[in-house]
């Protein structure tokens, strides 16, 4: 039997040991500072897709390199690793996925922790069979795929079987099958016989239609609205094509707000859906002030006013005015929108215009109508007629005018991933015009141009950009051609290292530039994205007007400067250096704006 003095020291031991269990419990739980570590990940094993996936899930790996890593929790993550890595690789239909993990402790102080991952992913698991239904009103419709896109013998890939669910379930909405049900839709993986088994059930209900459509809006008429609608009553239901209705009526700014209101509960026995259109209308006018500078007409000042509708049938009102000290303009623009209201319209547009370059100076009016249409190869063809009224001079000679109708025909296009910043696009405009004594105006001619620019993007950083201007005019002489219709060369989109219209044919008697009716000039330039928006560039320009009466040589520039993109377009600053000037020289050039 023990003792009374045993009795008391086991219960003296008892105590000091719940004590020390307190103060450890204590001690984990108190906040205590820890030094942050250095951390290398290591992943082997898995290369490509595969390895990116185990990167973006590794957590241990997204760790690495911040300030407030700890070593416990450098271990929990550790801990965390194996899982995490399985987990990542199970949608490549991987399942059996080894993995062989080391934490390595520094051996100096500035050593760094090592995480080792040596991963075996073993053979991906194969699908052994599929169960794929196509069941109710679309069952025998052609749309649906004859066969589940994954096949027995295939490798069972998550993603694979996402984007066949998503295709399958769409083609049903788009078919107009807005009740179907993916019934049954799992993938079934057996880990003893190491494959898969799908089973895709849809049940398409019935198949509905489009009814009539009515808007409920105060500004334009029902029937020029309809124009809007890509659909008739009795179409197959497709939800997309009333996105694209929401899209286009608020694209065209007259309404604010648009909703689009399947009644649903309206569909009769034929199924056919009632669509109502709920809009409501935009502010009518809108203002927009704006500040410039380019080195070829200095500072400049915009004011731009636009009407978004006038009457029922969708008519629009723009006008403006720009005021720089080489170059003013008013210009109005009045457009009636026909057959396809998005992109087809009737345009009336005056125009006043005054100019005092380098080389011409006058003052020029003129009122036109055309019909400009977007054709189905996505060309737009503007047709049309101006009545111009021209008062010029040019350098040293007499004052003279023209006063005329010149009809014209004109094809462009533009085609760019992004409109303001453009990586990879081109455009291209090709313009004939002409007129003819004593039937139109009081001289003749006939004038064609074309303008092509492309600029192409090879790899992260390399942009190379290239355009070329040409134009020839026929008539019996230079003197029947007006000032505005001549060829000159020079500035910031034209010849960099000359000013505004400073180059074409000279006159020997005076020495100054008297413009041509014919034009050559062309520009490659190679850009350099260095940092965020910053690049820099390289260039060379050359060409130039020419005209047989008189002498005019062939010019050329090479230059750099910097580039920093802006959400209204790059700014431009380039030093150009005028080779074949004499003597040759520098000149800047600021820009900004859209390079297309």
């Amino acid at each position: 039997m023990p003792s009374a003095i045993s009795q008391r020291w086991c219960q003296l031991v008892r105590r000091r040991s719940r004590a020390r269990r307190v103060l450890l419990c204590i001690a984990l739980c108190l906040p205590l500072p820890a030094a942050a570590v250095s951390l290398q990940v290591n992943v082997e094993g898995v290369e490509g897709q595969e390895r990116k996936n185990v990167l973006a899930l590794l957590a241990i790996y997204q760790e690495q390199g911040k300030k407030n890593l700890t070593v416990p929790l450098l271990l929990a993550l550790h801990r965390r690793a194996p899982e995490q890595i399985r987990n990542a690789l199970a949608p490549f239909g991987l399942y059996r996925v080894q993995v062989q993990d080391s934490l390595k402790q520094p051996e100096q102080g500035n050593d760094r922790w090592v995480a080792t991952y040596r991963i075996d992913p073993g053979q991906p698991v194969k699908i052994a069979s599929v169960d794929y239904q196509i069941t109710g009103a679309g069952a025998d419709n052609p749309a649906f795929p004859k066969k589940f896109p994954m096949q027995p013998g295939d490798v069972l890939l998550h993603a694979d079987y996402d984007k066949a669910k998503n295709e399958i379930t769409a083609i049903a909405s788009e078919q107009g099958y807005l009740d179907a049900d993916l019934v049954r839709h799992v993938v079934l993986i057996d880990p003893v016989a190491y494959d898969a088994h799908i089973e895709f059930h849809l049940e398409t209900g019935p198949r509905f239609y489009f009814g009539h459509v009515t808007f409920k809006q105060d500004l334009l008429s029902d029937a020029y609205l309809k124009k809007f609608v890509d659909f008739k009553p009795g179409d197959v239901y497709d939800p997309d094509l009333l996105l694209q209705l929401q899209g286009n009526l608020v694209a065209m700014e007259y309404y604010k707000n648009v909703e689009i209101v399947p009644l649903m509960d309206q569909a009769g026995p034929d199924h056919q859906v009632p669509i109502r259109v709920v809009a409501e209308r935009n502010k009518p006018n809108k203002y927009l002030v704006g500040v410039g500078y380019a080195t070829d007409i200095g500072p400049r000042f915009s004011l731009d006013y636009r009407r978004r509708y006038i009457g029922p049938r969708g008519h629009k009102l723009k006008a403006e005015i720009q005021v720089a000290p080489v170059t003013q303009s008013l210009v109005a623009d009045y457009r009636i929108p026909f057959r396809n209201p998005l992109s087809d319209y009737y345009v009336i547009r005056p125009e006043l215009y005054s100019y005092d370059t380098a080389s011409r100076q006058g003052t020029q009016f003129k009122v036109g109508a055309a019909q400009s249409i977007l054709t189905r190869s996505g060309w737009r063809r503007d047709i049309g007629v101006d009545y111009r009224y021209e008062d010029y001079k040019i350098t040293d000679e007499p004052n003279n005018t023209f006063n005329g109708l010149v009809p014209y025909v004109a094809w462009s296009r533009v085609d760019a991933d992004d409109p303001i910043n453009t990586k990879n696009g081109y455009r291209v405009r090709f313009l004939v015009q002409g007129t003819a004594r004593n039937v139109l105006s009081e001289t003749s001619f006939l004038s064609g141009t074309a303008s092509v620019k492309w600029i192409k993007t090879l790899g992260a950083r390399n942009r190379f950009i290239t355009r070329a201007d040409l134009g020839a005019t026929w008539a019996p002489s230079l003197q029947d051609v007006p000032a505005s219709q001549r060829f000159f060369a020079g500035g910031d989109s034209s010849i960099r290292g000359w000013g505004l219209d400073a180059l074409g044919p000279i006159d020997p008697a005076t020495g100054q530039v008297v413009g041509g009716r014919f034009l050559a000039v062309g520009s490659l330039e190679y850009d350099r994205t260095i940092k965020g928006p910053w690049g820099v560039a390289v260039f060379t320009d050359f060409g130039n007007a020419f005209d047989p009466t008189y002498n005019s040589a062939w010019e050329q520039s090479v230059g750099g400067g910097l580039r920093f993109a802006t959400p209204i377009g790059p700014i431009r600053v380039d030093l150009a250096y005028a080779i074949t000037k004499d003597p040759a020289g520098f000149r800047l050039h600021l820009g900004l704006g859209p390079d297309l």
